[in-house]
């Protein structure tokens, strides 16, 4: 008999919030868009119209450039911040603490490699949104919470071209994290106006879309237009 062991590794009922009456006072779902992999200075026009397409559904936009040095991303990252303020849209910076306080963002997301919770908090303020991956796991999303991450993220619920992924957890997480937690919850992944669905149902309070939406071949308003369609959005 061992004590190595945590909440992951009991199996989670899909059926356990189903026991609980879901609490009304949590706002309807939101959108958190993700950059495309490569922007040009074109983009801003872009984000603009995806979010007016439906006003007051994208909560947050996250800029996510891999592989750009730095003072490029800082260049392209000014009209998009005048986009996102001028509509009330937080504007997230992925991965980098340091670029995070160097734009004035107004958060960070962080990957399990990217740094602490509490060491960005220190460097941003007590203000900055900062959420954290948690794969398909309740431990490291509860850990998130105790060092205190605005908000976790779980993922990826469906095959993305986005990123590479070896964590697929099951939407019964999202109603567990909703029942038990007031901090909200990100699902991320393949998500699509076509199955989403699902994620809204479990709990999900902001889903995060990036192929899905600037991908679309109606154009990424017409995208976001179909999201704000689902029921459970708002």
């Amino acid at each position: 008999m061992t004590d190595d062991f945590d909440d992951d590794d009991l199996t989670l009922d899909p059926g356990f919030a189903d026991r609980f009456e879901r609490d009304d006072r949590r706002p309807p779902c939101k959108l958190y868009l993700i950059s495309p992999p490569a922007i040009d200075a074109d983009f801003a026009e872009t984000l603009a119209a995806a979010i007016d397409a439906a006003p007051g559904l994208v909560a947050a936009f996250q800029l996510r450039l891999k592989g750009m040095d730095e003072h490029r991303i800082a260049e392209l990252a000014r009209p998009l911040q005048a986009v996102c303020a001028s509509r009330e849209v937080a504007f997230i910076v992925n991965d980098s603490i340091g670029l995070a306080k160097r734009l004035d963002a107004d958060g960070v997301h962080l990957g399990q490699e990217d740094g602490d919770p509490r060491e960005a908090r220190q460097l941003l303020g007590a203000k900055a949104q900062i959420g954290v991956t948690c794969h398909d796991s309740r431990h490291l999303a509860m850990e998130a919470g105790d060092a205190g991450a605005d908000y976790v993220a779980f993922g990826a619920f469906y095959p993305t071209d986005t990123k590479e992924t070896e964590h697929r957890p099951e939407p019964s997480i999202l109603g567990w994290w909703s029942t038990l937690f007031e901090l909200p919850s990100v699902a991320i992944g393949g998500i699509t106006p076509d199955n989403a669905a699902p994620l809204i149902a479990a709990g999900a309070d902001f889903l995060a879309v990036s192929g899905a939406v600037w991908n679309d071949p109606a154009g990424p308003a017409a995208a976001v237009s179909r999201f704000a369609a689902l029921q459970g959005m708002g």
